[in-house]
């Protein structure tokens, strides 16, 4: 794991408890919020962010969970996997940030 991956799960086991507030920002605040963390996100990320978002009609909410878990999965950000699993999200009727990690545990793609 990089540098990079391991100082964002260290901050995100760190605020557990309050990622619920901090994936509550719109979505143009969040990924402002990941850059300055030291996330790059290039224009083909910001491109398929966005995209997903206005594929799926999610809300700022789901599209910030689905940024910060695909993270979490990939270890890096994955278009193809962040649409897909925005999708899932959607589908499946998931709405909050606990939520969606119990939905990522349940489809084994977290611990």
């Amino acid at each position: 794991m990089d540098r990079q991956n391991y100082l964002f799960t260290i901050r995100c086991k760190k605020h557990e408890r309050g990622s619920d507030a901090v994936v509550g920002q719109s979505t143009e605040e969040y990924v402002s919020f990941l850059e300055g963390k030291g996330f790059s996100f290039g224009d083909d990320a910001i491109g398929f962010i966005y995209f997903g978002k206005r594929y799926t009609e999610a809300s700022d909410t789901l599209v910030n969970v689905a940024i910060e878990l695909t993270l979490k999965v990939q270890k890096k950000f994955d278009g193809s996997f962040y649409i897909s699993f925005l999708e899932n999200l959607k589908h499946n009727g998931i709405e909050t940030h606990k939520a969606a990690v119990s939905f990522a545990k349940e489809q084994g793609l977290l611990k």
